[in-house]
Order: structure tokens, then sequence, then C-alpha cells
């Protein structure tokens, strides 16, 4: 019997959990993940690897570089605090 890793919609399945997970807890991590999940079922999909410890690795890559991307491109939204470098008191 074919390991679960290696089915393409299994991968798909993780990527929709784990997106569903970062709307239930919004902690900027679980979406990385939920993308190199993605990622996966493309390259499971395509049988390009075989070798399991080469997926989970490569998993590990894809959501680590997911996560930077991402990490990079809301990096210019602001939490809307201002920082005050005068005070409306003084003169």
């Amino acid at each position: 019997m074919e390991s679960l890793l290696h089915v393409w919609w299994v991968w798909l399945c993780a990527a929709l959990a784990l997106a569903l997970i970062e709307l239930i807890a919004p902690a900027s991590i679980f979406l990385g993940f939920a993308l190199g999940a993605l990622a996966m079922t493309a390259v499971v999909g395509l049988g390009l690897i075989t070798n399991t410890s080469a997926l989970m690795a490569l998993f590990a890559g894809l959501s680590l570089v997911a996560w930077i991307v991402l990490k990079l491109v809301f990096k210019s939204q602001s939490s809307g605090a201002r920082i005050v470098t005068r005070d409306i008191n003084e003169g």
C-alpha cells in the first residue's frame, strides 16, 4: 500500500486544514505551512520526488520560504500604533 505522503490530495487536505487553523488562531505561521503543503500538492502530483524523507525536507523548506516571503510582503503593514515624537502640551 502506498504511503499517504505520496498521494496529492492528502497534501491538499493538509493545506486546507492548516489554512483553517490560521483563520481560527491567527499566529501568522500556519499560513506558511499551508502554502508549503499546497506547493507539495503539485510536487507529489507530478511525481517529482518519491523518497519520504526528501518529501518532508522539501515541505519544511517550502514552508520556510513561504513564511519568509509572507513576512516580507506584510512587513509594510502597520499595526496602527503611532510613534509620538512631539508632546502636544509643549509650546
